[in-house]
């Protein structure tokens, strides 16, 4: 009967380690290669126009785009004309990719004179592999 125990106790063991291997392997990891910061500045008088083009362009992005990880913008409250977005890619290609995207380039140039300030900022992640839930 002690024997039995045993190989029950090490059967569960090995089948819980059968499972976590399966769901390890089967995790994706969330590690970009490219992050930027975009931080605009849009003239006010086009500020709904420029919102509605914006959102249009990142839902696309999401949609179809693979290599495209996050693009996540925010407005400033006490300063609505001023955005950052946080712009995070599979890759350099992906990158390259995008901004030929007919969506992207649909933005670009509806936007072109709305936009009064553009800052690129490209960045180093603190923990690459964290993954935004």
């Amino acid at each position: 009967m002690k024997i039995f125990s045993y190989f029950m106790g090490f059967s569960a063991l090995i089948l819980l380690v059968i499972s976590m291997s399966a769901m390890i392997s089967n995790t994706k990891v969330f590690n970009p290669q490219k992050v930027r910061l975009s931080k605009l500045v849009i003239d006010s008088a086009q500020l709904v126009s420029y919102k509605e083009l914006l959102k249009e362009e990142i839902e696309a992005s999401m949609a179809i785009e693979p290599g495209v990880l996050t693009l996540y913008a925010v407005f400033e409250k006490n300063r609505p004309t001023h955005l950052t977005i946080l712009e995070m890619y599979a890759t350099e290609e992906a990158y390259a990719s995008h901004v030929k995207t007919p969506h992207f380039l649909k933005y670009k140039d509806a936007t072109l004179k709305m936009v009064k300030e553009l800052e690129l900022i490209d960045t180093e992640p603190l923990i690459p592999g964290l993954k935004i839930k």
